[in-house]
């Protein structure tokens, strides 16, 4: 009977709380990662190539401050954009309030509001 108790347990804690998600409002910079990444590209003088980068599909992302950690920025629901209003941010800092999701060294963040 215990050790069922040990493995169910061991079963939650593998597979439930290590891809649980969780609210967090992050603050940082909106960056196009493709020029982010190869170049270090980021910044006003980057915001309209950022923004054409992000309209042709390359995944814009939240260079928190502080900490340089960069969070690629999912839409809240499947098969939608990520909100125009965040995208014409580029290049400046936002908010962003929304689940935290961590895959195989990626980290990403819905957009549940921004500011």
């Amino acid at each position: 009977m215990m050790r069922s108790a040990i493995v169910g347990l061991g079963f939650v804690f593998a597979f439930g709380l290590a891809s649980a998600a969780h609210a967090e409002t992050v603050t940082g910079e909106v960056i196009d990662t493709f020029c982010y990444a190869s170049m270090g590209a980021k910044g006003s003088s980057h915001k309209q190539c950022g923004i054409d980068c992000a309209k042709k599909g390359i995944p814009v992302g939240l260079l928190e401050k502080g900490s340089d950690k960069v969070y690629v920025l999912l839409p809240s629901k499947d098969k939608e954009p990520l909100p125009d209003g965040l995208v014409q941010k580029m290049g400046s800092d936002a908010t962003v309030t929304g689940k935290v999701l961590a895959k195989n060294g990626s980290t990403f963040l819905t957009v549940e509001s921004f500011k």
